[in-house]
């Protein structure tokens, strides 16, 4: 099946994740709005002081992830490639400064094994949109919305996520494939992140969203 570019709100989205809803973001929307942006790749920064000075962080923090001590970053540039998924052993909150589509897949279909990419879904998450993206949903940069042009999402994740990996023994696949601080990842073997020490586990096409936006 051909990819198309579903919306979040749509029922298949229940099974990545689902809106939320209720919290006040003006301010966190606006200072997204302040931070860099490239318009030749993608940056992310796991925390950054002003968006974690903004009212929403009491909100994410206390309500949303039940008190645990959670950071506020951001991933922002623009995009059209897959190259790579990434799971937590959490939730992970993107708000949508712009426009953006997001590339994901099921937890539960790569582990033990490769990942077909035929099995990822895109969806349209609109600017002003703050969604869960559930703890086995396999995720990683979002893509533009429109062609050339950037986003800025804010990453909401417990505090110390993608940070520096500890050092650890490899005692079974799922050990090898940690990247980061509560980041496993797998990458595409055309992806940069191979050629940095990922796990190539993606097979199949490296998904390009161009012609579809």
């Amino acid at each position: 099946m051909a990819l198309k570019i579903q919306k979040v709100t749509d029922p298949t989205f229940a099974v990545y994740g689902r809106v939320v809803e209720g919290y006040d973001m003006e301010a966190l929307l606006e200072a997204l709005g302040k931070t860099p942006v490239s318009m030749t790749g993608v940056d992310y920064v796991p925390g950054d002081a002003s968006l974690e000075a903004t009212p929403a962080v009491e909100d994410f923090k206390n309500n949303c992830y039940g008190g645990m001590p959670i950071q506020i970053g951001y991933c922002n540039g623009v995009n059209t490639r897959l190259n790579c998924l990434e799971y937590h052993r959490d939730s992970e909150i993107d708000v949508a400064g712009e426009d953006c589509i997001l590339l994901l897949a099921r937890q539960q279909d790569c582990m033990g094994r490769e990942l077909d990419t035929a099995k990822v879904e895109a969806f349209f998450c609109p600017k002003g949109t703050a969604v869960e993206l559930y703890a086995t949903t396999l995720h990683y940069a979002p893509c533009s919305a429109k062609l050339g042009e950037h986003f800025r999402v804010a990453i909401i994740l417990p505090k110390g996520t993608n940070y520096a990996k500890p050092e650890i023994t490899v005692k079974n696949g799922d050990d090898a494939r940690l990247f980061a601080a509560n980041k496993w990842l797998i990458a595409h073997a055309e992806a940069p992140e191979a050629q940095n020490g990922a796990v190539v586990g993606l097979i199949g096409e490296n998904i390009d969203i161009a012609e579809l936006i």
